[in-house]
């Protein structure tokens, strides 16, 4: 449907998936739709023997790529690690569409995610008309999953209570979903597993037990290494944005992006680009993810209350708000930044002034 705001990526990317199949005669896993060479081709991007064009989703280290999709093809689920803004998300999702051909089976972890989102919960009309029964049972995606053969993604772990969490144990070592209500069990297909992700910068993280960390292979997804690889990631995250949200503006120019993914990582990293200055570092993490929202925000307000092109006033006030976050201690942070790195950097009096206007 082309009016559907954000299309799960085995429909945006229909086209390179149906494409690698065709090409693809490595061997597959047991319900795999991709042979894993395949499944990392459409992760990290190439081109197919008639020339289609497969477009790269992760940005970064393909040895971990590797790992992530040789661990699936185990029995060991996959638990992706890292701080806010890592492409967790994201990664999950493709390895998902690419192998099963469905990302939809998730299970959002927060704070109140029940043991029976996890496992199964009831219809309570038909379990009070009829009592017990598998028509009164509602499948929860991860056992869907487990009866498809599919991959179960689910998204922020930590977040999960701990006794919850522990729901997973059995089902991740013996593969099995016991249904002790019914005198029953739901039994793994083959190609099930599970992703999960993880950060520990947020707060109310609950820390996994021992039991539960055996039972997955974890990939710690990095930010990226450099300026250069960042600015990439920004730039083609955001033209796919401004593409799919219909912004009417011109993309991006190249600098203005510069400009933003140097401002994150020199306050992340503590130390300008040159290596002179040392800096204090705001509490935010200043994500890829963060850097994509301010261009992003800056692109809608160049679109309708500009000229269409992105300037420093129109990132400006995205920036303040991804650095602010603590209006103490981190507004002297960005002041001190501004004064003595942006004031004085040659070619950048623009942003200084843009952003001393809505500090």
């Amino acid at each position: 449907m082309s009016d559907v705001l954000r299309q799960h990526a085995e429909k945006q990317f229909a086209h390179e998936l149906a494409a690698l199949q065709h090409f693809d005669d490595r061997p597959k896993p047991p319900s795999w739709k991709l042979s894993p060479s395949a499944v990392i081709t459409y992760l990290m991007g190439g081109q197919l023997p008639d020339g289609t064009e497969i477009s790269a989703k992760y940005v970064g280290n393909r040895r971990l790529m590797e790992i992530a999709v040789s661990t699936l093809a185990t029995d060991r689920a996959l638990l992706l690690y890292g701080v806010p803004g890592t492409a967790k998300s994201w990664v999950s999702e493709h390895l998902a569409a690419a192998i099963s051909g469905d990302s939809a089976l998730l299970i959002q972890g927060t704070a109140g995610t029940s043991e029976e989102a996890i496992r199964y919960g009831w219809n309570y009309a038909k379990l009070l008309s009829e009592g017990p029964s598998r028509a009164a049972l509602v499948d929860s995606p991860l056992m869907r999953a487990m009866q498809d053969g599919k991959l179960c993604r689910i998204e922020e772990l930590t977040r999960i209570p701990s006794d919850v969490q522990d729901t997973l144990i059995t089902v991740l070592s013996e593969k099995t979903l016991p249904v002790p209500e019914l005198n029953t069990e739901v039994q793994a297909v083959k190609g099930f597993n599970v992703i999960a992700t993880a950060n520990n910068r947020d707060k109310g993280v609950n820390e996994l037990s021992s039991a539960l960390k055996r039972r997955f292979n974890t990939v710690i997804l990095p930010v990226p290494d450099s300026a250069e690889e960042e600015i990439q990631i920004v730039q083609k995250r955001v033209t796919d944005l401004g593409r799919a949200l219909e912004i009417p503006s011109e993309p991006p120019a190249l600098e203005e992006i510069r400009r933003i993914v140097t401002i994150f990582r020199e306050l992340r990293n503590g130390i300008t680009e040159d290596g002179k200055t040392k800096l204090k570092s705001p509490s935010g993490t200043l994500s890829t993810a963060e850097a994509i929202s301010v261009v992003g925000q800056g692109l809608s307000l160049a679109a309708h209350f500009g000229d269409a092109i992105l300037r420093p006033h129109d990132v400006a006030a995205g920036l303040v708000g991804a650095i602010v976050k603590d209006p103490v201690q981190d507004k002297v942070v960005w002041h001190e930044y501004l004064e003595t790195v942006v004031k004085e950097r040659s070619g950048w009096k623009d942003v200084y002034r843009a952003c001393k206007e809505v500090s």
